[in-house]
């Protein structure tokens, strides 16, 4: 069963079960200023979970593009990536644990769906203390349903109690939507490693079990003294990794065995010259890289290799990728043509990025000539170094965080010399260099419930009112490119072909401020997108929203502006105080760009 075909059963199975199958959001968030990106299936749903109406209605199921990035430097290994697809079903205050719970023993069972065999299967559930009960309801629902395919399922073998570290989601912050988890786990057959302690279970790291699916049922709510309340809107979050899941389905070892990577990897070894076994670690660094800034760029709102934020993340998952390539032999321009490969692979669900092919392949291009211009100053840099003697290990570091070059291809050109690079020094100057570099970046990759702050929200709506007032002075021409908010400012993109007088400057923010001392009210409807756009609703994303269906979420600020959005905003434009435009400037030919605050 191919990776293509396992995310298209999965979609099938929950649309049978009556879930509207909603697209994958962006993997570059539209107004969260926590995170860089996407990094799960819940994130782009927070609003709703949190109790806005979905367009799509109480049950949802979708494959969600998303991208992890602290843990680049693991990519390499058998089983980490940046760039995977997280496959979920949704419900928002509609079923509860019986529900979800059945239907995934049904599709990861079933000879119509995945036809696995039951007595494979393992599950953990939450075992109780102060806070909350142990998860009796879950265990039982297990118990009926391992009974009917004839498998025993005793608590504390087939079914395993894990305290909240295991199994328990949330708060995100200190206060919040949280809840017990029930993870499914698939035995793989393999022995028992004694290293990893006497008896083998559920969550023993020695390889046996490899969990699979996580439900999570957001049933109570934290509060500011640390008790917990019965929630009023019950909601189930699932999330189950695609790639983890064709690994099991295809019966092969590593992610990087399965159908999604191996053309890639074949594409690396007729480039290279290489082969696969012996060179696994470089191979895997190249194909997930290519992979992650292939999903990056070709999105809707992709994201260029850069020296900030999110264009950081990929100028550094492509040099990393670019390094390992040369080390392989590769010295030509090679990036964009794995990037063909996953394109062709994932572009029959994931349709832009075949519209994209173009920009993508620009841009690995024109990184990669980038780079080989760092390394040829890295190489000079290292001629010089040799002339005035031997070169410590924070030497090598230095040619490395400076010019991104690699530790190997110095050891490599000194060995000549007859000389060699303290690495345990190395090694100590780029642990520094990490734990600075996370705790940098600390606060980019929280995520979750605690997300929308009142300062967030209150500078998403202002976005509204801009728009519009843009739109008003300058033309109906004026559509919005893109948007990102931290608590702190907004910045908005836009059409535009010229700069913006400070005449047109000073109109635009008096007419947002004049919506804003009206105190209009902010009502949200759900139409048709046709229904939307004869009501005069103004929405990037219209495509998108139109593949959820029958409905979208429309936002009215009074009679002053109608848009498609997800949200969150103020019930009052009264909250927003007063708006003030800081800066306005060019992005690229035709779009502008505008930096703002609200105060008071």
């Amino acid at each position: 069963m191919t990776t293509n075909e396992i995310r298209q059963k999965f979609l099938d199975f929950f649309q049978e079960k009556g879930h509207t199958i909603i697209p994958s959001a962006s993997v570059v968030p539209e107004n969260d200023p926590t995170v860089l990106f996407t990094t799960a299936g819940m994130h782009p749903l927070v609003p709703y979970l949190q109790g806005q109406p979905h367009p799509g209605g109480k049950s949802l199921a979708d494959a969600q593009k998303c991208v992890r990035t602290d843990d680049i430097e693991e990519v390499g290994d058998s089983r980490h990536l940046t760039f995977f697809e997280m496959l979920g079903n949704w419900s928002l205050g509609d079923y509860f644990k019986r529900e979800s719970i059945a239907w995934s023993f049904e599709f990861l069972t079933d000879k119509k769906w995945l036809g696995i065999d039951p007595s494979k299967i393992y599950v953990t559930v939450f075992e109780g203390d102060a806070d909350a009960p142990q998860d009796e309801e879950s265990i039982g629902i297990w118990q009926g349903l391992f009974e009917v395919v004839g498998v025993i399922a005793n608590v504390g073998e087939r079914i395993r109690v894990y305290p909240k570290k295991k199994n328990w989601w949330g708060p995100a912050g200190q206060t919040g939507p949280c809840g017990p988890d029930t993870e499914i786990f698939y035995d793989t057959g393999k022995t028992h490693d004694p290293a990893f302690g006497d008896v083998c279970h559920q969550n023993c790291d020695c390889g046996k079990f490899v969990e699979i699916w996580n439900n999570v049922f957001m049933q109570y709510e934290k509060q500011a003294d640390g008790t917990f309340t019965s929630l009023a809107q019950k909601n189930v979050d699932t999330g189950m990794g695609l790639e983890r899941v064709a690994a099991m389905m295809q019966g092969v070892d590593t992610i990087f065995e399965t159908d999604a990577f191996t053309p890639a990897l074949e594409k690396i070894s007729i480039l290279s010259g290489k082969t696969y076994a012996g060179n696994e670690r470089a191979f895997r660094i190249i194909a997930d890289h290519v992979r992650a800034a292939t999903c990056i760029i070709g999105d809707a709102r992709g994201v260029v290799p850069s020296n900030v934020g999110q264009g950081y993340i990929v100028r550094r998952l492509l040099r990393r990728a670019i390094r390992e390539g040369r080390r392989l032999g590769i010295l030509e321009p090679f990036t964009y043509l794995i990037a063909e490969v996953y394109v062709g692979e994932l572009s029959g669900h994931y349709t832009e990025l075949a519209q994209n092919l173009a920009k993508i392949i620009e841009e690995l291009k024109k990184e990669e000539e980038k780079f080989g211009k760092t390394l040829e100053k890295g190489m000079k840099e290292l001629e010089k170094m040799v002339s005035r003697g031997m070169i410590t290990g924070e030497d090598a570091f230095f040619l490395f965080s400076s010019y991104g070059f690699p530790l190997e291809l110095s050891e490599e050109i000194l060995r000549e010399k007859g000389q060699s690079i303290d690495r345990s020094v190395f090694q100590a100057e780029f642990k520094k260099h990490q734990d600075l570099s996370r705790s940098a970046s600390a606060g980019s990759f929280k995520g979750g419930m605690a997300d929308h702050s009142v300062e967030t929200t209150r500078l998403h709506t202002a976005t509204h009112l801009l728009h519009q007032a843009l739109r008003t002075i300058l033309g109906d021409h004026v559509a919005q490119k893109g948007s990102n908010i931290t608590a702190e400012r907004l910045r908005f993109d836009f059409s535009h072909a010229q700069k913006m007088t400070p005449e047109e400057i000073m109109k635009v923010e008096e007419l947002v401020n004049s919506a804003i001392k009206r105190d209009l009210s902010i009502k949200c409807e759900q139409l048709t997108v046709d229904e939307a756009k004869t009501r005069g609703a103004i929405g990037l994303f219209e495509d998108k929203y139109a593949k959820l269906g029958d409905k979208v979420n429309v936002y009215s600020v009074g009679d002053f502006s109608r848009e498609i959005c997800g949200g969150p905003h103020v019930e009052h434009t009264g909250e927003l105080g007063s708006f003030k435009i800081q800066k306005e400037e060019a992005v690229s030919a035709g779009v502008r760009r505008i930096k703002a605050t609200v105060t008071g």
